[in-house]
């Protein structure tokens, strides 16, 4: 099981309702902070996701987490047709309503508000689901990834792109030096909202990465389970399979 992080520590509410409070208050200068704190290398890893999903040929496309839809849009680059992209946050939706409709792409994707562990999609759905800085998120992991098992239609793919830890010298002090001292400044330049960065931060940190989130997909049924590190292991993409 992986630890409990919360944005908010004196909050009343559940980590969901926490969550999409805070992704609806940094939703406005969320693209920025990504291209910021990855230094770009953010886009490099979709396209990668990308030729992963698109070696599959999908039809439909579930996008979980979407947030402002990156990843949404850049599957549009596959012949599906049909694209979904999912999240709790109506805020970071919003934003992502308008950059598809400014690309002339709402014809093709379609913005759902929506839990990802209790999702409004019938049994056997999409041909490929992506979940990219997302999972970390689920308040019960081991829930909504046994939902997304349920909704990908078997031998369909499912594709993961998340934070990790490098495990080399000198990477892994730098990226605990980078999260613990760095972020938190960048966080301030981008929002008023700091404990919004410090749980993007620590949520990275303890969240289990390569076999360990490995071994939780296999034990919710995914079969055909790689995980492939990027970037001296700051990012992890994982790839997984439905009998």
């Amino acid at each position: 099981m992986s630890k409990s992080v919360t944005p908010y520590k004196d909050s009343s509410l559940g980590k969901k309702e926490q969550v999409a409070q805070m992704f609806d208050t940094i939703s406005g200068n969320y693209d920025g902070l990504n291209r910021v704190i990855s230094f770009g290398t953010d886009v490099k890893w979709r396209k990668k996701v990308l030729a992963l999903v698109d070696a599959k040929k999908p039809d439909t496309i579930l996008d979980i987490a979407t947030g402002t839809g990156d990843l949404a849009i850049l599957m549009t680059k596959t012949n599906a047709k049909k694209i979904i992209g999912l999240d709790i946050s109506a805020g970071m939706l919003d934003v992502g309503r308008k950059k598809i409709e400014q690309k002339k792409l709402s014809n093709k994707i379609e913005m759902v508000l929506g839990d990802s562990e209790n999702m409004p999609f019938e049994d056997n759905s999409f041909d490929a689901i992506t979940v990219a800085f997302g999972v970390r998120n689920f308040e019960t992991l081991e829930k909504g990834l046994a939902e997304i098992l349920r909704v990908l239609k078997p031998n369909g793919i499912f594709v993961i792109l998340e934070t990790s830890v490098p495990k080399k010298f000198p990477f892994k002090q730098g990226y605990y030096f980078y999260t613990k001292n760095i972020l938190p400044l960048i966080g301030k330049l981008f929002s008023k909202d700091n404990s919004a960065y410090s749980y993007l931060s620590e949520s990275a940190s303890v969240f289990p990465f390569g076999e360990a989130l490995n071994n939780i997909l296999r034990k919710v049924g995914f079969i055909d389970v790689a995980a492939m590190p990027q970037t001296f292991g700051v990012a992890t993409i994982y790839s997984a399979s439905k009998k």
